[in-house]
């Protein structure tokens, strides 16, 4: 893999990231403010959508656009879920030290289960759709 190529994909993992880290704080803050149960709910769900969405749209650019084999276009997505999942878990571990209530020290296995929690099931399921795309095309 040439150093452009790498660095094409890595940024892309890492802007596909921030857009991830940026659904969560802006779901977290809409449901805080939410005066309504239900309405946190629709603050959940929406955010559920828009990552689903920046998924598929990052597994197609990796698949279409780049052209990267399945099990790249799984790695490089799930880089980029595991990377907002620890911007998130980072987020979440600066928000606690602000609270009222004192610091738990066990907010920093968020740091390491987060993105593991997160990227391997997205590993699997952007494989599983590359390859499928992948059986899709004429050779």
């Amino acid at each position: 893999m040439g150093d452009s190529s790498r660095q094409r994909w890595l940024g892309t993992a890492m802007l596909v990231g921030a857009i991830y880290l940026a659904v969560g704080v802006t779901a977290s803050a809409l449901g805080g403010a939410a005066a309504s149960s239900p309405m946190r709910l629709v603050s959940r769900w929406s955010a559920f959508v828009a990552s689903g969405v920046a998924f598929a749209a990052h597994t197609a650019y990796e698949h279409f656009r780049l052209c990267s084999k399945p099990r790249s276009t799984a790695w490089h997505t799930c880089v980029a879920v595991a990377f907002g999942a620890f911007a998130l878990a980072l987020a979440a571990n600066i928000h606690d030290l602000g609270s009222a209530s004192a610091y738990r020290p066990r907010m920093l296995i968020a740091l390491v289960a987060w993105p593991l929690l997160t990227a391997v099931p997205a590993f699997v399921v952007a494989l599983v759709v590359a390859a499928g795309l992948g059986m899709k095309q004429p050779r």
